[in-house]
């Protein structure tokens, strides 16, 4: 694993990858203390973070769009398959790449605080916790990228996906009030994400029975649910979108409250996205 991190850091910093990512992030960073901390001469370093989530929705796609796309496009991932390391070992490495290019930008963040404290009142604590949660909100989305990036070896469109489903995560309590709350909007939604499920289940295992099973079993629990208690389904789909979204819940640490149920969502989802990633991966050493 340690190897491949290494070569994945060798082929970022000798390209333009690394620089191009660390500018723009930073750029946008700087943009954002100058209109808020030094115009609006507000002290709250967090807000700061909250203007630039929208940058890393788009440019997290960028950085990710390549990590496996690009291996299976020029069938180099023939060599990691060769290798004398797990498929888990290669995404790991691969990750843990883009989260030390993820961090060196941040580290240059993580001064800011300190150097507005020189010049008026900054709640450390805040700033430094919002920079915590906008790491980890940010591994988060480098983990779904780098799943997209597994399911195609077109570059244009894993990016494409990623900046689709990162602007809909993004934007989807906005979205949240214009939705069906009624019962069987809900219920309409939870197919079409079922079927959303077992054609990923379809592609990744390559098992049309364990789709169609998954399928059936899950259609069986909502309908079953909603005979029996479709009250329970009322403005579920508008509090789904709101629950899931990361963004919102980045939001807790932007008004000063240390949200610890919203560390352990973006780290499930980490988790989550790394073991379909191996999963995808597995599928196409063994086929």
């Amino acid at each position: 694993m340690t190897a491949i991190l290494k070569h994945e850091l060798r082929g970022y910093f000798h390209s333009l990858t690394a620089y191009v990512f660390g500018a723009f992030l930073l750029m946008f960073v700087g943009l954002g203390a100058l209109r808020y901390n030094i115009q609006a001469a507000v002290s709250n370093f967090e807000f700061v973070l909250e203007y630039c989530s929208l940058v890393l929705a788009i440019i997290v796609p960028i950085l990710t769009m390549r990590v496996l796309a690009e291996e299976r496009r020029q069938r180099t991932d023939q060599l990691l398959y060769s290798l004398p390391v797990s498929t888990t070992q290669v995404i790991l490495g691969k990750y843990l790449a883009l989260l030390v290019l993820y961090l060196i930008p941040l580290a240059v963040v993580a001064l800011y605080p300190l150097l507005f404290s020189q010049f008026g009142e900054v709640y450390l604590p805040a700033a430094y916790g919002s920079i915590f949660a906008f790491f980890l909100m940010g591994a988060a989305l480098i983990a779904l990228g780098v799943f997209l990036s597994s399911l195609t070896d077109n570059q244009g469109l894993a990016a494409g996906l990623g900046l689709a489903l990162m602007l809909f995560n993004y934007f989807s309590v906005s979205l949240s009030e214009y939705v069906s709350a009624t019962a069987f909007g809900s219920v309409a939604a939870l197919t079409v994400l079922i079927l959303l499920l077992c054609l990923l289940v379809r592609f990744v295992t390559r098992n049309e029975n364990l789709a169609y099973v998954t399928g059936i079993v899950l259609m069986v629990a909502v309908m079953a649910a909603y005979f029996l208690a479709g009250e329970a389904f009322d403005e579920l789909l508008p509090r789904m979108m709101t629950a899931l979204s990361l963004f919102d819940r980045f939001e807790s640490f932007v008004n000063g409250v240390f949200d610890l149920t919203a560390v352990v969502f973006d780290l499930t989802v980490i988790v989550l996205f790394l073991f379909l990633s191996v999963q995808s991966l597995e599928k196409r050493r063994y086929n």
